[in-house]
């Protein structure tokens, strides 16, 4: 902690000048700051869902997490808490794609490809904009402007010689932009359909003890088995297990509206906390040009999504939340509260980031061509 390192250099240094420093501030005790950050989230939750905000579960503790980690950081959500948040998010998908979805997004498949080429090809024009005129460089730029899960474009980042920190803070950039514009959109137009999830009660019978313990045994097991395995493995892990044993009958979910808040605040708080004011020193020559370069291709995207509304006879809402450049569980989480065709918006997203992870190098690689010398 940086109270604790000025305090050993004061009492190492003999220069007198030391003695009369004043004393370090006093830093409250990790659990109180803890505490003061959940129930600023809960505050925030509740202040949206006053407002009927889509997500409200999500956004609030995201934009309290980033207000937190910029002014006063020191804090850092484990990663187990955000996979296993995911994980319930992965059987909440797997409940609302029932036999009927699955076979619509089958007929779709074609328009489903189309969608994604769009999305890819959109972000290629982006990443070789933000190249030329962002002063960023080339495969940093390419893997920050490619739509996927954050987690696995940081790390084949990584993997491809790019500049993971400056990838990561482009990646969530691009999420936080993407997240409250989804949001208000979904607010403002809403959506008719019936791809919603009502929360289920606290069990009150033995019996319905048993079916949540099942459904949270299965998003556990799907995090362990997929985690590693899948890209966002730790989402569609539960997500592919949830369907096979919810469509066979073997258990039935069962997700209580506390736990899918507390889901929704592990994901946004494990956002907002990985902006510090380490990372705006590290972007802010270039914050400016990652922000106008998300909404970029932000608006590209949503009139994209009016094309692909017309092809799939479907909502602008769904069309926008399955070709929009934000995360999967993200966008599922906004699809799922604003009553929108959660199967194909799901199905997209995810066609879309397996997509990016056989492309990724070659997309990187050729906007990196267009870097000045």
């Amino acid at each position: 902690m940086p109270s604790l390192a000025l305090l050993f250099a004061l009492a190492s240094s003999p220069s007198p000048a030391s003695a009369s420093s004043p004393p370090p501030r006093w830093s409250p005790p990790r659990w109180v700051r803890w505490l003061v950050l959940a129930l600023a989230c809960l505050l925030a939750n509740r202040l949206l869902a006053l407002v009927h905000m889509p997500a409200g579960g999500f956004i609030g503790p995201m934009a309290v997490s980033i207000v937190y980690g910029v002014g006063i950081g020191g804090l850092r959500l484990p990663r187990v808490a955000f996979k296993l948040g995911q994980g319930v998010i992965g059987v909440l998908i797997a409940q609302t794609l029932t036999l009927g979805v699955l076979m619509q997004i089958l007929a779709a498949w074609p328009v489903m490809l189309l969608a994604t080429a769009i999305t890819l090809v959109l972000s290629v024009g982006v990443g070789i904009g933000l190249v030329r005129y962002g002063g960023l460089p080339g495969s940093t730029a390419a893997w920050g402007t490619t739509p996927g899960a954050a987690a696995a474009m940081v790390a084949m980042a990584e993997e491809n010689d790019a500049d993971p920190r400056i990838v990561a803070a482009m990646q969530y950039v691009r999420v936080v932009a993407v997240v409250l514009i989804g949001a208000l959109v979904s607010h403002v137009l809403g959506a008719s359909g019936g791809g919603g999830h009502q929360a289920t009660p606290w069990p009150g019978e033995v019996a319905g003890w048993g079916q949540l313990a099942a459904t949270l045994a299965v998003a556990g097991l799907g995090v362990w088995l997929f985690d590693r395995r899948l890209p966002a493995g730790a989402l569609l892990g539960p997500v592919m297990l949830g369907c096979l044993l919810s469509l066979t009958g073997v258990i039935t979910i069962v997700l209580p509206g506390p736990l899918l808040e507390l889901a929704y605040a592990a994901l946004g708080i494990y956002v907002g906390l990985r902006f510090d004011r380490e990372t705006l020193r590290n972007i802010a020559r270039s914050l400016g040009a990652m922000i106008i370069a998300s909404l970029t291709l932000i608006a590209l995207c949503a009139l994209s999504a009016v094309a692909i509304t017309w092809l799939m006879h479907t909502e602008f809402v769904t069309a926008y939340l399955g070709t929009s450049p934000g995360g999967l569980d993200s966008m599922t989480i906004i699809a799922i509260d604003t009553h929108a065709d959660v199967g194909l918006v799901v199905a997209l997203q995810t066609l879309r980031l397996f997509t990016v992870v056989m492309v990724g190098p070659m997309m990187a690689r050729f906007v990196a061509r267009f870097a000045r010398p």
